[in-house]
């Protein structure tokens, strides 16, 4: 049996007239090439036009993962999450950033770094880690003195020695000069540290920089970076979740990242709803 398409088609191995198909064995090996050739044929003439497989859906349910929320964050604990109002503020802040930081970029890169601000280069991944979070917080060493928690009206130009240790802030002077290849590559960086850490008061300058960060992310975003904050905001939930006390220091900045994650960068499925 052949369909009209099949008549209409040209065939690729057209084989001599002579030898009938009624003397072809199907279930014997072929003796030689032609006959090979005319057994495939005859096959295929010989198949349905449609066919339609029998399942058994029963076979079926007993070999599937059911309900499997891979992409999703952890649910917050009663209590834990913030009011619509609270995240509408934070993105409403966060967006205002974000403008002043485009508006003064010409301006901010154009400063003067001072002489002990040496950049890593963009496939450094140990050096942005030390960099960003310093070699007391990214090695657990307390060799400086000085707190890791430096107020913003600190002079960080006069702790030459200490920054080393503690990292440097994310200044506008130095994510201003930051393209957007960097920006992402020292955000995958550090989400990715930040995935075998806990959220400790010691790491508020990783708190700063993925602020920072994500404040320099360009809209629309690439697929590497859609995979990257979302890494990010579902560690910050998975944490939240072992969270004992809503009095916890660590509960604001992990609300922040992931309502900026979910609702400012329309990450929708991420968000916090209402309790």
């Amino acid at each position: 049996m052949k369909s009209d398409v099949e008549d209409l088609m040209p065939r690729l191995l057209p084989l001599e007239c002579g030898a009938s198909t009624e003397d072809l064995d199907l279930n014997g090996p072929p003796r030689n090439p032609q006959e090979y050739l005319r057994q495939v044929q005859l096959e295929a003439s010989l198949c349905p036009e449609v066919v339609v497989a029998q399942i058994d859906p029963k076979k079926l349910k007993k070999k599937q993962t059911v309900n499997a929320l891979v992409a999703g964050c952890h649910a917050a604990p009663v209590g834990f999450s913030p009011s619509l109002s609270w995240q509408q503020f934070q993105v409403s802040n966060f967006s205002d950033v974000r403008q002043s930081i485009a508006k003064n970029r010409k301006h901010w890169s154009s400063q003067t770094l001072d002489d002990n601000v040496l950049m890593p280069k963009l496939t450094d991944e140990e050096g942005w880690k030390r960099f960003c979070l310093g070699e007391k917080v990214y090695l657990g060493t307390s060799s400086c003195h000085t707190d890791a928690e430096f107020e913003p009206a600190l002079d960080y130009s006069k702790m030459h020695v200490c920054l080393s240790q503690v990292g440097f802030p994310p200044f506008l002077s130095i994510v201003s000069r930051l393209n957007q290849s960097t920006v992402l590559m020292v955000l995958e960086i550090l989400i990715n540290w930040f995935e075998e850490r806990e959220f400790v008061p010691q790491l508020v300058s990783l708190g700063r920089w993925l602020y920072a960060l994500l404040a320099c992310l360009e809209k629309p975003l690439i697929p590497e970076a859609h995979s990257s904050i979302r890494q990010l905001a579902r560690r910050c939930a998975q944490l939240r979740s072992t969270l004992d006390s809503q009095e916890d220091q660590k509960l604001p900045a992990l609300n922040l990242l992931i309502c900026l994650v979910a609702r400012y960068f329309e990450q929708n499925d991420l968000a916090d709803q209402q309790e």
